[in-house]
């Protein structure tokens, strides 16, 4: 079992950054593929960024590559999104997620694979 507590979230003007953390409880962090998913008004949610168990793999959705860098720290089972160069479609509620069986690449993409998830924060980039 593992608890997602996402913090960070807020308001920014455009070409603004925020970072976004989500502190996870439970022993087998360390052994769980993470992601980041956002879900806009209106929309459904969408996968954003996510990282292999050990850090040492990264994938990233097109609309953020480039601006938006995850990481993760197994020691304080910690998992950061930086987000710089933000965007008014930027603004969403992102939601942190834990993938207990993170093995094919493919799954890292597909929410249906997560089975953690946290409350979400609310980022809002203004024009």
């Amino acid at each position: 079992q593992v608890q997602l507590v996402e913090s960070g979230g807020g308001l920014v003007q455009a070409g603004g950054s925020l970072r976004l953390s989500c502190a996870a409880s439970g022993r087998t962090f360390s052994s769980y593929g993470m992601g980041w998913f956002r879900q806009a008004p209106g929309k459904e949610r969408e996968f954003v960024a996510a990282i292999n168990w050990s850090g040492g793999s990264t994938y990233y959705a097109s609309s953020v590559k480039g601006r938006f860098t995850i990481s993760r720290d197994n020691a304080k089972n910690m998992v950061s999104l930086q987000m710089n160069s933000l965007k008014p479609e930027d603004t969403a509620v992102y939601y942190c997620a834990a993938n207990p069986y993170a093995y094919a690449i493919r799954s890292y993409y597909d929410d249906n694979e997560y089975d953690y998830w946290g409350q979400g924060t609310q980022v809002t980039v203004s024009s």
